[in-house]
C-alpha cells in the first residue's frame, strides 16, 4: 500500500464540465492546493496552467509534468504556498483556443476569447471559492508549446491581470506577429517572464526564442517593469519530461 507524503498537495476537481460561455464549450478544471490548505487560514497566490490533462495524470498519452510530485518536493523545501489551477485543453480545438492571432492555416484564432474566459469567468470564481491573494502581482499564467504562446501573449496584452508568466517552449513560429508586439511592449506594471527552451526542439525554435528574448531585453532597458529569466537546456526536447524538470525552477523564481 502506497503511503502518501504529508506534503502531498490536495487535488480537487472543480468541475468536469465547467462552462466556457465565451467559446460555447465545457472543460474539466482542477485545483492543486497546498498540503495544509484545510488546516490553515492563509491566503495564496495563484498559477493558472494550460493542458491540464498533461500536468498530473499518470495515464496521459505523452507523459505528464507530474506537478503534484514536484509541488510535494517544493513543499518539503518550504515553498508550498501556491494554488495551481489546471485547465484541460480543448482537444481538436486546442490550437485555435491558444492561437492569439490570425494564421492562414488555422484561421483567426480564439486566444482573446479564451483569455476573456480566464479573466472574466474563471479567476473571479477561483477568488470566491478559495483563499487567494488578490492583485495581479499574485496571479500567474503558464503553459508549454501553444500553451506557452498564449501565456506569453497574456503577459504582453493583459498586464492588468497577470504579473507572472511561465512560458515553456512557446510556439512562436505560428504567431510571428508577437515579435512586433514585443517591440512595442510598454509595461506599466512590473511583470515577470520565465521563459524556457530546449536545444533539441526544432531547427527554428531556439533562434525564435533568442530573438524574442533580445527584443524583451531591449524593451527592459527603457522600461524597468520587465523582469526576465531565460532558461535553456541544450539537450531539451519538446516533451513533458523536460517541462516537468523545469517546473520547480520556474515556480521558485516567479513566486519564491
Amino acid at each position: 500500500m502506497e503511503v502518501k507524503s504529508s506534503y502531498t498537495p490536495v487535488i480537487e476537481i472543480i468541475e468536469d464540465e465547467y462552462e466556457i460561455p465565451q467559446l460555447g464549450r465545457k472543460r474539466r478544471i482542477s485545483a492543486l492546493l497546498p498540503f495544509d490548505y484545510h488546516q490553515s487560514e492563509k491566503e495564496y497566490p495563484v498559477l493558472i496552467l494550460k493542458d491540464g490533462q498533461n500536468l498530473f495524470d499518470e495515464a496521459a498519452p505523452f507523459g505528464n509534468w507530474a506537478i503534484d510530485q514536484e509541488l510535494e518536493k517544493l513543499a518539503e523545501q518550504g515553498h508550498a504556498d501556491i494554488i495551481v489551477i489546471a485547465i484541460d485543453h480543448g482537444g481538436d480545438d486546442r490550437i485555435t483556443e491558444y492561437l492569439p492571432y490570425f494564421n492562414p492555416k488555422y484561421g483567426k484564432g480564439e486566444g482573446e476569447l479564451y483569455l476573456k474566459f480566464v479573466e472574466d469567468t474563471l479567476i473571479p470564481y477561483v477568488h470566491k471559492k478559495y483563499r487567494t491573494k488578490k492583485g495581479r502581482e499574485y496571479m500567474g499564467i503558464g503553459g508549454s508549446s501553444m500553451g506557452g504562446l498564449i501565456s506569453l501573449f497574456a503577459g504582453l496584452n493583459h498586464q492588468d491581470t497577470f504579473g507572472k508568466c511561465m512560458v515553456f517552449s512557446p510556439s512562436l513560429w505560428i504567431a510571428p506577429r508577437i515579435f512586433q508586439q514585443a517591440e512595442n511592449y510598454r509595461p506599466e506594471l512590473k511583470t515577470k517572464f520565465y521563459i524556457y527552451a530546449g536545444g533539441r526542439e526544432s531547427a527554428n525554435h531556439m533562434p525564435n526564442v533568442l530573438r524574442f528574448e533580445k527584443t524583451l531585453l531591449n524593451r527592459a532597458k527603457k522600461h524597468q517593469n520587465i523582469e526576465l529569466k531565460l532558461s535553456i537546456n541544450p539537450d531539451g526536447e519538446h516533451s513533458e519530461r523536460f517541462w516537468r524538470a523545469e517546473f520547480p525552477h520556474a515556480v521558485n523564481w516567479l513566486y519564491f
